[in-house]
């Protein structure tokens, strides 16, 4: 190629939708920050000496700003996406660097609200994240929206794993350079590919799956190494060298996908060289039985809407049609599933959240707490690539009701619960996979159960609303429940030394009693969590019997459906 053309093809490339996927997965890398706070919590509890109780009103905050996403959401119906990202890269930034700045000693202590609104500003920073680039993507390749969610939420899963290697290798074994890490790394990648990410032409390749399907091996690969290295941490000692090799392994093994991405736009650029012919107008006139069933459905869904809103909250239409907002939120299915994640999710955020003081009250190191912190963040990946490939695989080929597959993700949780309320040598490496991986597991789940049972007309609002359940019932279970019973414990433990609360700088527990009821009772309300899981498998196997798919095929003048490329001709 000439030098013109190069700069045509480069101008194409970063223009390019296969290269925002891209830069996408970047972004989603490093928008995972809130599944460290189990690594540095103990930083913020022992430097400003907090209690279990205030430390985890910090994690409810936390889980309250990553899950609320309704502000970017309504930003970005009416600024372009780089401003979403921009916004986001700042609001990160300011509530991690303070945090940061806090612990350190650099400004005086703030008032607790003050740390509870930075967290929550620093967390509500994904969402920015998740709007601008996920939300881009699916609207780019719509026909391929549930492999593209599993990615991008897969990477969101790995973030935690792949910036404990970054960390290790850029400031040793500091955890308090953990929060600065995550303050300035996640801002900046953001901003370099502010402007790349953006809607754009959709254009259907037949090889599409196949190229989502190398990004997914891609990933598994990343996902295992860093699984490898994790292990390797424990059994051997690593010098500054060989943590900076092991995060160069994973920066290349994230630029992998850039391979497949360039190679794409090199097909896509040598298709458009091509001469193309116009393809005629091909009328297709449905039978006329089909054009009055349709006019019939048309009067009907026109006749509806004349309706309130509010007249037609206690009629709604069969599963999978599209209710409105107020006909999804006081259905009883809706209730059903808030109920349940309330209990999974709920219980799933408290455990990961008190991860550093697990591992510090059963007399772990810190090096072995961040290795705790880094399987729940590779075995979240896990959990939500399985959770999203193989339960729509049993849904299609055995009607098997997908909430039926959140009681039994539940029913592993619990599992790893009662592991960390009874622990034996290791249980806790266990219990971090199986809490890892069932807290990964549930959200796709619930977005697609949401989806499949209430339709897609109000699903941004209605998974938000999803969502709402997961910090109520952090904040109940994590603060009114774990907190104050850790608490109670310590001060057992002062009384017993002849110490009172003043004595002492941080309120800290030590034994495997700190943990034990709180944890039981987790699983207690998760196992009841994944009962209401069943009732609600129960009430919608006929549903999941027929073809719930079924609309979507039977309109196939969607918009997504109209342009096909040109890679037939190669």
């Amino acid at each position: 190629m000439g030098n013109d053309e190069t700069v045509r093809f480069l101008i194409h490339l970063f223009n390019g939708r296969w290269f925002m996927v891209f830069a996408s997965f970047l972004i989603m890398a490093c928008a995972g920050a809130t599944y460290l706070f189990g690594t540095y919590s103990k930083d913020i509890k022992s430097t400003l000496g907090y209690d279990q109780t205030t430390l985890n009103l910090l994690g409810f905050f936390k889980d309250l700003g990553a899950n609320v996403g309704v502000l970017s959401g309504l930003i970005a119906e009416v600024t372009p996406t780089w401003f979403v990202l921009t916004i986001g890269s700042a609001m990160n930034f300011v509530g991690y660097f303070m945090i940061w700045l806090t612990v350190t000693g650099k400004v005086a202590k703030p008032k607790i609200w003050q740390m509870c609104l930075y967290i929550c500003i620093g967390a509500n920073s994904q969402n920015f994240a998740n709007t601008g680039a996920l939300v881009t993507c699916v609207k780019n390749f719509p026909e391929s929206r549930g492999v593209m969610l599993g990615l991008l939420k897969g990477y969101v899963g790995l973030s935690g794993a792949i910036m404990t290697q970054l960390y290790f290798a850029i400031y040793g074994n500091d955890s308090k350079s953990l929060i600065l890490l995550i303050a300035w790394l996640p801002a900046a990648v953001s901003l370099v590919f502010v402007y790349l990410i953006r809607e754009k032409k959709v254009v259907r390749q037949r090889n599409e799956l196949s190229v989502f399907y190398q990004f997914l091996y891609i990933s598994i690969f990343l996902a295992l190494f860093l699984m490898a290295m994790n292990i390797a941490e424990k059994q051997v000692h690593f010098s500054k060298a060989a943590y900076a090799a092991s995060a160069t392994i994973c920066c290349v093994l994230l630029f992998v996908p850039l391979t497949v991405s360039v190679k794409q736009e090199i097909e896509v650029w040598n298709m458009k060289k091509l001469p193309i012919e116009e393809p005629s107008e091909v009328k297709v006139e449905k039978p006329k039985k089909e054009v009055d069933l349709d006019q019939d459905k048309t009067a009907k869904v026109e006749e509806k809407e004349t309706k309130s809103c509010f007249l037609t909250v206690f009629s709604p239409p069969p599963r999978g049609e599209d209710y409105t907002i107020l006909q999804a939120l006081l259905s009883t299915d809706m209730i059903i599933l808030f109920v349940a994640t309330f209990c999974g999710l709920g219980s799933s955020l408290t455990a990961v959240d008190n991860l550093g003081q697990i591992g510090e009250s059963l007399g772990y190191p810190n090096h072995t707490v961040s290795s705790f912190v880094s399987l729940v963040s590779i075995w979240n990946y896990f959990g939500r690539v399985f959770s999203g490939f193989v339960s729509e695989y049993l849904v299609a080929k055995y009607k098997l009701p997908r909430p039926l597959m959140m009681t039994l993700v539940l029913l592993l949780s619990c599992a790893g619960h009662l592991l960390i309320a009874f622990p034996v040598p290791g249980s806790v490496y266990i219990a971090s996979i199986l809490m890892g991986f069932s807290f990964g597991a549930q959200l796709p789940l619930l977005f697609a159960i949401i989806s499949e049972l209430f339709g897609l007309k109000y699903y941004s609002t209605l998974f938000n609303c999803g969502q709402l359940a997961s910090p109520l019932g952090s904040y109940i279970l994590n603060v009114r429940v774990t907190g104050m019973l850790y608490d109670r414990e310590a001060l057992k433990q002062l009384a017993a030394q002849g110490l009172t609360r003043k004595d002492v700088k941080d309120l800290t527990c030590l034994g495997s009693q700190c943990y034990k009821l709180p944890f039981v009772i987790l699983a207690a309300v998760t196992f009841f969590g994944a009962l209401v899981s069943l009732v609600l498998a129960m009430r919608t196997r006929e549903f999941y019997k027929g073809d719930i798919y079924k609309k979507f095929r039977e309109n196939p003048e969607s918009e997504s459906a109209i342009v096909v490329s040109d890679s037939r001709k190669s």
